[in-house]
């Protein structure tokens, strides 16, 4: 089954809400899914804030990748940042997943940026595998930090 890519375009911008739906659900977090249609598409279409890649297969899309740039003050350059990953299941061990980091590495690649990275739920195993396949390289040295919600408008509102 040959696998193609397109960007996502703002029609589109259901469809990106249903992926990220489905990962929710994947990852038991469908109730922290707050995005909309109309957010997706400021965001993602008008702000720019973000890409979306879609895998197709057979004229239909089976898997997608949220992204979008940050920056490395060390390498000096900007990298690529996978904010979500998802096939559907009834497409999954069929290369789609690898397909999909390696035309990232590619987008990557192409723009002149110096890394691809993103995170994983610590208990998701065959993720996790799945990337070390990869050559991928966990960070363990790094905590993840967060502020967010009320905690984000307290800090932005003192003095």
């Amino acid at each position: 089954m040959p696998i193609t890519f397109r960007m996502a375009e703002r029609k589109d911008t259901a469809l990106i809400l249903e992926f990220i739906r489905e990962l929710a659900d994947y990852e038991k977090m469908r109730d922290l899914v707050v995005a909309d249609e109309k957010t997706l598409e400021t965001w993602i279409f008008d702000k720019q804030k973000a890409e979306v890649l879609f895998a197709v297969c057979d004229g239909i899309e089976v898997g997608f990748a949220l992204f979008f740039h940050n920056f490395s003050t060390f390498l000096g350059r900007a990298g690529i940042y996978l904010e979500d990953l998802f096939v559907k299941p009834e497409y999954r061990h069929r290369s789609i997943g690898k397909a999909i980091l390696k035309k990232l590495a590619a987008i990557a690649v192409e723009r002149g940026c110096g890394r691809l990275e993103w995170w994983c739920l610590d208990w998701n195993k065959p993720s996790i595998d799945f990337y070390l396949s990869m050559g991928a390289e966990p960070m363990s040295d790094w905590t993840v930090y967060r502020i967010a919600g009320d905690t984000l408008k307290n800090l932005a509102q003192s003095e």
